[in-house]
């Protein structure tokens, strides 16, 4: 019995111990934005907020560039994450389906290009970019989020697109379909939750990256919010209030995106990797 309850309790306490841990810091990033500067810069912590203040969050949305920034980093994203969606569908339904020279080849390639790290070539992005003049575009930040959410997408979506029966769209071919549209009226809703997973990690990836717009956009209307963030403390200086309501509405998007798509987003992973 002993042994029993011991097995129930610890898996529980450490859920509890590492909800606290990664969820903590979020509040006191939310908690801090909406506190007076009294109550941020006080000897004694204020857990929560009385007076509760939007001033801060007047100050970030005031600071140059930031709606032109906000477009900018929207864009970006879901053009990246569309644009890999698309490609991937095709790509994966031919890795799940057909049989080709040089499909396991193929393959091993996709899997060496997600753990490649893009740091690395940072230097020759920047150098095609430069020579083909398109330094302070928001089409090369788009390509290269594209290609780096492509491959964990295509892996992820041909495991689901491997799991569907042969037997359900070569029935929907015999009642008259052609193969194309027998993939989107039959394989395609089957994808959802791959679909879900691959989009939540294509835009967090996207929203999130900072160096390569770092290198290629030093023009302060082409840049995203990544960067803006980073410089936002440069310009307020100690303004720990405005500094974290700015990073509360950066953090904002991507909290409201997983908590509707966590669920299908974690199947979606652990499928897709199983069913490959």
């Amino acid at each position: 019995m002993k042994r029993s309850l011991f097995g129930r309790i610890w898996p529980n306490a450490t859920a509890v111990v590492l909800f606290v841990g990664f969820v903590f810091p979020v509040y006191w990033m939310f908690a801090t934005a909406f506190k007076p500067t009294g109550d941020i810069i006080s000897d004694d912590p204020v857990w929560f907020p009385t007076d509760a203040t939007l001033d801060h969050f007047k100050k970030a949305v005031d600071a140059d560039h930031f709606w032109t920034l906000v477009v900018n980093s929207v864009t970006v994203t879901v053009l990246s994450v569309v644009l890999s969606l698309v490609i991937a569908l095709f790509a994966a339904f031919a890795l799940a389906r057909m049989r080709f020279k040089g499909r396991r080849g193929l393959i091993v390639t996709f899997m060496l290009a997600q753990m490649a790290p893009w740091e690395v070539m940072i230097i020759a992005i920047y150098m095609v970019v430069r020579d083909n003049d398109m330094l302070n575009s928001l089409v090369p930040l788009t390509v290269i989020y594209m290609m780096m959410v492509l491959p964990l997408t295509v892996l992820t979506l041909r495991g689901y697109v491997a799991a569907v029966p042969r037997e359900l769209e070569e029935s929907a071919m015999v009642d008259g379909c052609t193969r194309p549209q027998a993939f989107i009226k039959v394989i395609f809703p089957l994808l959802a939750p791959g679909l879900m997973a691959t989009s939540l990690f294509g835009f967090i990836t996207a929203w999130n990256e900072f160096p390569l717009v770092l290198i290629l956009n030093k023009d302060a209307e082409a840049q995203t919010l990544p960067l803006w963030l980073s410089q936002f403390q440069t310009a307020f200086g100690d303004d720990w209030g405005a500094t974290m309501a700015a990073s509360s509405l950066f953090a904002l998007p991507i909290l409201i995106l997983f908590i509707f798509l966590q669920r299908k987003a974690v199947s979606g992973l652990t499928d897709g990797a199983v069913k490959g």
